[in-house]
C-alpha cells in the first residue's frame, strides 16, 4: 500500500455565506508530483494556503503524515509549515537588503541555526553558487526564483508547495524552475504545484483540477508521459 504524506477528507472554507471550498477530497502519496489547477475564483488560493498551514478549513479534515493539521492552532500551524513544508512564491517575497545566501539563511533562522555553508550549497543546487552575495534586484526573475527554490529546501521539508511557480518566469527560466522541480521529484520529494498552466500541470502524475471551489476532475497524466 502506498504511504500517503497528505489526506484531505471534505473539506469546505466559507468566508460568510460564500464557500470558496465545499467538500473537497483527495489524498497525495509520499513522493507524489501533484499539480492543482482552476480559472480564477475556482479555490487554488484557498487550496494552497490550507495545504500550507497558512489557514485552516471551516470544515473538514486535513492529514499531514497522518496528524490532523485542521485541529492545530496558530502557533502549532506555523511550526508545522516552517518544519515540515517548503514554500515556493510566484512573487519571489525575498527581502531586498540580505543576500542570496542572507534570505536562504533566514529560512534555517526560524527552523534551527543559520548556516552559511550549507545555505552556499543550497543555492549550489540550484546553479547560483556565483550569485549568493548579490541582492535580490541584482537578480534576474528566474535567478529570483532559484533563489526562493534553495530557501524551500534548506530545511529538508517532507512536502514542496510551490504557487504559480514559473508565473513570472521567460520560457527559459520555466524550464530550469521545472527541471529543478523534476530532480526534486525523482529524489523523493513530495511535490505541489498550484499553475494555472496546462503546460507546467502535464509535468504532474495527476492533476486535480478546481471549479468553483469543487473538484471537478482528477487527471492522471501517465499516459501523456509514456507518449
Amino acid at each position: 500500500m502506498p504511504q500517503m504524506l497528505l489526506e484531505l477528507k471534505e473539506i469546505t472554507k466559507s468566508y460568510g455565506a460564500l464557500d470558496a471550498l465545499k467538500d473537497v477530497s483527495f489524498d497525495v502519496e509520499q513522493g507524489e508530483w501533484l499539480a492543482i489547477m482552476g480559472p480564477s475564483g475556482s479555490g487554488k488560493t484557498t487550496m494552497m494556503n490550507i495545504i500550507g498551514c497558512m489557514d485552516k478549513p471551516s470544515q473538514g479534515t486535513v492529514l499531514l503524515d497522518g496528524r490532523d493539521i485542521s485541529q492545530e492552532s496558530a502557533r502549532s500551524l506555523t511550526t508545522i509549515r516552517r518544519d515540515s513544508i517548503g514554500l515556493i512564491f510566484q512573487q519571489f517575497h525575498l527581502i531586498n537588503y540580505l543576500t542570496a545566501v542572507e534570505n536562504v539563511m533566514v529560512a534555517q533562522y526560524y527552523h534551527s541555526l543559520p548556516d552559511e555553508a550549507e545555505a552556499l550549497d543550497a543555492l549550489k543546487r540550484v546553479g547560483l553558487e556565483e550569485r549568493a552575495r548579490h541582492l535580490p534586484n541584482q537578480l534576474s526573475g528566474g535567478e529570483q526564483q532559484r533563489v526562493c527554490i534553495a530557501r524551500a529546501l534548506i530545511n529538508r521539508p517532507q512536502l514542496i508547495l510551490a504557487d504559480e511557480p514559473t508565473g513570472n518566469l521567460d520560457e527559459a527560466n520555466e524550464l530550469k524552475v521545472l527541471e529543478l522541480l523534476r530532480e526534486l521529484h525523482q529524489e523523493g520529494r513530495t511535490v505541489i504545484v498550484v499553475t494555472h498552466d496546462p503546460e507546467v500541470a502535464q509535468q504532474a502524475r495527476r492533476t486535480i483540477v478546481l471549479e468553483h471551489g469543487r473538484v471537478h476532475e482528477i487527471r492522471d497524466n501517465a499516459l501523456a508521459h509514456q507518449a
